[in-house]
């Protein structure tokens, strides 16, 4: 049954809440309405069906206990068990309110409560349907209720006016309250998945360069044993002319040793350590960041020099995680957009580190240039359009991501449409589509004069 919920209930598996909370929220709500019964009817003499009343509240009691007898303390609610839970609580303080005067009561503002809770965990189609619940009960709440009285005859009405303001206020309350919470909520959710989506990448990244150290240091201390066991097997090879089967085996052993030299060659850098992982110029940077977009049909034109005629040496920055995994997702997404080229510039000063990416695309959609690094950010895409590029879903993720991770390196970003003619970040006339500039203070990424240098010297052999 839990499947078949999850079925015809969209979106219930994202908003799970604890059922402990609920009960919480609940007992806080009896134990209120018992208060405003016994105060009304003890302080200031109303009269009330108090049977009705209290059957109502015990109906409430009933579920609380129920929950509670059922279901384990960590149970937690699905989408739909949530959307019932918060059902229920509306239908009975409607309920209760239908008996003590409908909106001439001043409880009836708890009618916004149901539809607050509702956006702020559920769907924007829960929520959707509780408001119209709330505002249609809200209505016939206004019209239909049994009347107050004193024990004196006197009659607890408010005039049709206020009446009315009471209904528009309750009304503007659930529409404006429930869009707003829900709104905040869902930003709120969206920010925390992209986050963590960006933690993951960051530490993926991070994983691939701390294994490349650990590949490069095994390359270096592996060289020396596999230089020793291929000169000995060359030796025995000699000496074993008059035994063709042992001669095989020491053969077939060199061949294995020069297996290994190749492989670790491979995979990483032979006789350098982790020093060398740590910095490289900044040319060396934006092509490995580039790698894996190169051949893939868009041809990528690399550019690199000092701002004017100066004869500032090109820096050596520090290979952070951050940066080349945001520079590789901005020039993916060059790439993916591209008709048929990308241009990636670096230039430097001695105070600051550029690097330009643009390509002949369409561009950005002009709408959406101000929100360009939002996650999840969502629009209407032509059919042309997800022809080419049917397997995009247009999130803004990797933006974000790329966005979040250049800034945490103390980079800024500007982002600009090449064919916007008031546009200052190009004036070539060919690179008419997107274009991003990436702008550090040169002291925050290079790894030689910049706040963190990177220390050099000799090699250190690693000590096991």
């Amino acid at each position: 049954m839990a499947d078949s919920n999850i079925t015809f209930w969209p979106g219930q598996e994202r908003s799970w809440i604890r059922l402990r909370t609920l009960i919480l929220l609940r007992w806080v709500a009896i134990f209120g309405q018992i208060t405003a019964i016994t105060v009304a009817q003890q302080t200031y003499d109303v009269q009330l069906d108090v049977t009705l009343c209290y059957l109502a509240i015990g109906i409430s009691v009933m579920g609380n206990l129920t929950a509670i007898l059922v279901f384990p303390r960590n149970k937690r609610l699905s989408e739909f068990e949530n959307f019932l839970m918060v059902l229920f609580d509306l239908l009975q303080l409607t309920i209760l309110l239908y008996l003590t005067g409908g909106l001439n009561n001043p409880f009836a503002l708890l009618l916004v409560g149901p539809v607050t809770i509702s956006a702020n965990v559920m769907s924007t189609r829960s929520t959707l349907i509780i408001g119209t619940v709330a505002i249609i009960l809200t209505t016939l709440l206004a019209e239909f209720h049994l009347p107050l009285h004193t024990d004196g005859g006197v009659d607890l009405e408010i005039p049709d006016i206020l009446l009315f303001g009471n209904w528009a206020a309750i009304v503007i309350a659930i529409v404006f309250l429930g869009a707003y919470s829900h709104r905040v909520s869902s930003e709120v959710q969206s920010m925390s998945q992209a986050l963590s989506a960006t933690h993951m990448a960051l530490a993926r990244e991070q994983k691939l360069t701390d294994l490349g150290g650990v590949v490069a240091a095994a390359a270096h201390e592996l060289g020396t044993p596999l230089a020793t066991i291929k000169l000995t097997s060359a030796e025995l090879i000699e000496e074993l002319d008059d035994r063709p089967d042992l001669k095989e085996d020491a053969a077939l052993i060199r061949e294995q040793a020069n297996r290994c030299r190749d492989i670790l060659r491979d995979m990483g850098r032979a006789g350098k350590d982790d020093l060398h992982l740590r910095q490289a110029p900044l040319s060396t940077v934006i092509h490995e960041a580039a790698e894996p977009h190169i051949n893939r049909g868009k041809q990528v034109h690399f550019a690199e020099g000092p701002v004017g005629d100066g004869d500032v040496q090109q820096p050596s920055i520090l290979r952070k995680p951050e940066i080349i995994h945001g520079m590789r997702n901005l020039i993916q997404n060059a790439v993916d957009f591209a008709r048929s080229n990308v241009w990636v510039e670096a230039e430097w000063t001695a105070e600051r580190i550029t690097i330009n990416i643009m390509d002949d695309g369409r561009g950005y959609p002009s709408q959406m240039i101000g929100r360009i690094g939002d996650p999840f950010m969502r629009r209407r895409r032509a059919e042309s359009e997800k022809r080419a590029r049917p397997e995009y879903e247009g999130m803004g993720l990797g933006l974000f991501i790329a966005k979040t991770l250049l800034e945490r390196s103390g980079a800024h970003l500007d982002f600009a449409n090449g064919s916007d003619p008031y546009q200052t970040l190009s004036d070539n006339p060919e690179r008419i589509g997107a274009i991003v500039r990436v702008s550090w203070p040169r002291k925050l990424v290079d790894a030689q004069t910049g706040d963190t240098p990177v220390p050099s010297g000799v090699n250190q052999h690693i000590q096991v």
